[in-house]
């Protein structure tokens, strides 16, 4: 299955070690769909989803209601960047507003520094 960029999954996080985000919670599909074809094991790229406040280009704000499908303000996690099997996505919730997904691909760019 391919999930656009931008696409607003749950998914289980579980196991993870030190202060990797865990358990059942939203995240913002990030990789290409279209790099599927190209790859070894059926991963995606999430960036996880917080109700926890940040501050500056790391944590951008999701806007709650129909469109994401969160019950309310929501922080991405540019910082909590992670691959994961296909399989631990559990829901598709939502999507991003167009210039949601422009401040978490800003993060990304910083965090990353390309």
């Amino acid at each position: 299955m391919k999930f656009p960029r931008g696409t607003l999954v749950v998914a289980n996080l579980d196991p993870v070690t030190g202060h990797e985000q865990r358990g059942r919670r939203p995240s913002i599909v990030v990789s290409n769909p279209d790099a599927s074809e190209h790859q070894r094991f059926p991963t995606l790229c999430l960036v996880p989803v917080t109700s926890t406040p940040g501050t500056g280009a790391l944590y951008p704000a999701i806007g709650a209601g129909a469109r994401s499908g969160l019950s309310r303000t929501s922080y991405a996690m540019v910082d909590q960047l992670r691959s994961v099997d296909k399989r631990r996505v559990q829901a598709v919730v939502g999507q991003l507003a167009l210039e949601e997904l422009e401040a978490v691909d800003l993060g990304i760019r910083l965090f990353l520094g390309v």
